[in-house]
């Protein structure tokens, strides 16, 4: 029994894991590294290869239990709502602020690796 509920738990980790992680991180009042464009530029692509890794993760999770298609698709909902939810968090830190654009670049993030995943696996079959 010990060992069905890790084999179920295992693939969630890292999904899980991550979104702990961006939700320590959404708490710190900033990440202002006071390099100007540079810090606002390699912000943004921060946030679209996290939410592109978190659509990757949580799709490894759901191929487990869904067909491949509606993973990929699940797996993308997955990480752009919780991007809303991390903006959302984010309004209420003090010094940071919700900001839509940072959704639509970890929708478009976790957008690009579904597209990805996609193409790659109707390439197998």
């Amino acid at each position: 029994m010990r060992v069905t509920l890790l084999r179920r738990l295992d693939p969630w980790a890292p999904p899980l894991l991550l979104m702990a992680v961006i939700y320590l991180l959404s708490a710190q009042p900033s990440l202002d590294s006071g390099l100007g464009v540079a810090d606002t530029i390699g912000r943004k692509l921060v946030h679209f290869s996290v939410y592109a890794l978190l659509a990757l993760l949580s799709w490894r999770a759901l191929r487990e239990r869904m067909d491949p298609g509606r993973a990929v698709l699940a797996a993308f909902l997955v990480a752009s709502l919780y991007a809303v939810t991390d903006e959302y968090h984010q309004s209420f830190v003090e010094g940071r602020s919700g900001n839509p654009l940072d959704w639509a670049i970890d929708t478009a993030g976790a957008g690009t690796a579904a597209l990805r995943l996609r193409v790659r696996s109707r390439a197998a079959t």
